[in-house]
C-alpha cells in the first residue's frame, strides 16, 4: 500500500513538472505570471490555462471543420469531467491536427491524459470551478463559427459575447479560485465577478488588436465591422486600407474601449487584500503588459505585424520589477497604471461585458 502511494505521488509530481515545462512552451507570458501566484493557486491556474489552451487549439486548427470542432469540444468537456477516457480522445484528435499547429500544441494534445490527471487530483471545489469554465468555453466557441472568416464580427455586442466565452469566463473562474483561497474575498465576490468579465474582455481585446495580421493569415478576423463605418471598404479587405484614416480611427476607438476595460481590471485588483502579494502581482502584470501593448498600437496604428507592437523582453522585465515595488499600495498602483497608459485614449462608455441572453 505504501509503495502504491509513493508511486502515485511520484507520478503526480512528474505530471506537474510536465505541466510547468509545457506551459513555458505554449505561453511566454503566463509562464512568467502564473508562478507568481501562491502555492495552492499556481498549480490549478496553470492546469486550467492549459485546458483552455486545448479548447483553443481545437477551435483554431484549420484541419478541423466546424462539425468536427463542435464534436471534439463536447467530448473534451466529458474528458475534463472524467466521463470520457483522455487517451482515446487524444488518439482520435491528434492525427487530425493540421501542420499549422504549433509543436507545443501537438505535444499538449498528445499528453492530454497527464493534464487531466492533474485536474482530477485537485480538491473537488477547485475541479468544479475549472469544469464550469471549460464547459462554458467549449459550448460558447461554436456559436461563432459563422464569424471566423475575414468579414469579422457584426458589432461591439458580438465582440463582447465572443470575449466572454474565451476570456470573461476565465476571469470568473479565477475569481472563484481566489475567493476559495482567500476567505476575506468572499464578501466582495459579486463585485469581483462583475469586474472580472470586463478584465477578461480588456485582455482579449488587446490580443485581438495585436494579432489582426496573424489572424488574417489564417483567414480570420475578430474586429467588429460597426467600428469601421466611416470606411468605404469592407473590413475583410482591411489589408488594402489599413493605413487609411478611417481604419486607424476605428482601431483607436477599439484601443480606447480596451483601455476602459483595463481600468475595471485595476478596480478588481484593488479589491484583493494588500497582503495577497502573489494574486495582486499576477493581476497587475497582466494589466501592465496589456496597457503597454495598447499604447504601442495607438502610437503605430498602421502596423503590419504583431512583432511591431509587442512588448519587448526588456520592457517586460521593467514592468515586473517596477510592479513589485508598489504592490501593497493602491494609490501607487494607480500612478503606475497612469504612467503605463499615458497617451492612450479612453472610451466614454463601456458596453456590457456579459453576452446578451441570445448568446447564452
Amino acid at each position: 500500500m505504501k509503495s502504491e502511494t509513493s508511486s502515485l505521488t511520484f507520478r503526480f509530481q512528474d505530471d506537474l513538472q510536465y505541466q510547468a515545462d509545457i506551459l513555458e512552451g505554449v505561453s511566454r507570458t503566463f509562464a512568467l505570471t502564473i508562478p507568481a501566484l501562491p502555492k495552492g493557486l499556481s498549480e490549478v491556474v496553470a492546469n486550467a490555462y492549459l485546458l483552455c489552451r486545448l479548447a483553443d487549439t481545437i477551435e483554431d486548427d484549420i484541419g478541423l471543420n466546424s462539425l468536427q470542432k463542435s464534436i471534439f469540444h463536447k467530448r473534451f468537456i466529458d474528458v475534463v469531467k472524467g466521463i470520457e477516457n483522455p487517451r482515446s480522445f487524444s488518439k482520435e484528435l491528434f492525427p487530425l491536427l493540421s501542420s499549422g499547429a504549433l509543436p507545443e500544441e501537438r505535444d499538449l494534445v498528445f499528453n492530454i491524459n497527464r493534464i487531466v490527471r492533474i485536474t482530477q487530483g485537485f480538491p473537488s471545489e477547485q475541479q468544479e470551478v475549472v469544469v464550469r469554465c471549460v464547459s462554458i468555453m467549449c459550448n460558447g466557441m461554436p456559436k461563432f463559427h459563422h464569424s471566423t472568416g475575414l468579414p469579422g464580427l457584426k458589432n461591439l455586442d458580438e465582440l463582447a459575447s465572443y470575449c466572454y466565452f474565451v476570456a470573461g469566463v476565465v476571469g470568473e473562474m479565477l475569481t472563484e479560485l481566489f475567493c476559495q483561497y482567500c476567505p476575506q474575498l468572499k464578501g466582495k465576490h459579486n463585485e469581483m465577478m462583475e469586474l472580472s468579465v470586463s478584465f477578461g474582455q480588456g485582455l482579449q481585446m488587446t490580443n485581438i488588436l495585436k494579432d489582426i495580421w496573424d489572424d488574417r493569415k489564417v483567414e480570420k478576423c475578430w474586429l467588429p465591422r460597426s467600428a469601421f463605418k466611416g470606411s468605404e471598404t469592407e473590413i475583410k479587405c482591411f489589408d488594402k486600407f489599413h493605413d487609411s484614416e478611417a481604419f486607424c480611427h476605428g482601431l483607436r476607438e477599439l484601443v480606447a474601449l480596451a483601455h476602459s476595460h483595463l481600468r475595471n481590471a485595476l478596480q478588481y485588483t484593488y479589491l484583493i487584500p494588500r497582503h495577497e502579494i502573489g494574486i495582486r502581482r499576477f493581476c497587475f502584470w497582466a494589466i501592465g503588459l496589456a496597457l503597454l501593448t495598447l499604447r504601442n498600437i495607438h502610437r503605430e496604428p498602421t502596423f503590419t505585424s504583431g512583432t511591431q507592437v509587442r512588448v519587448s523582453r526588456r520592457t517586460l522585465r521593467v514592468v515586473m520589477s517596477t510592479t513589485n515595488l508598489v504592490l501593497r499600495s493602491n494609490s501607487a498602483l494607480s500612478l503606475l497604471f497612469s504612467f503605463f497608459s499615458r497617451g492612450v485614449p479612453l472610451a466614454a462608455i463601456v458596453p456590457q461585458s456579459r453576452p446578451p441572453s441570445t448568446f447564452l
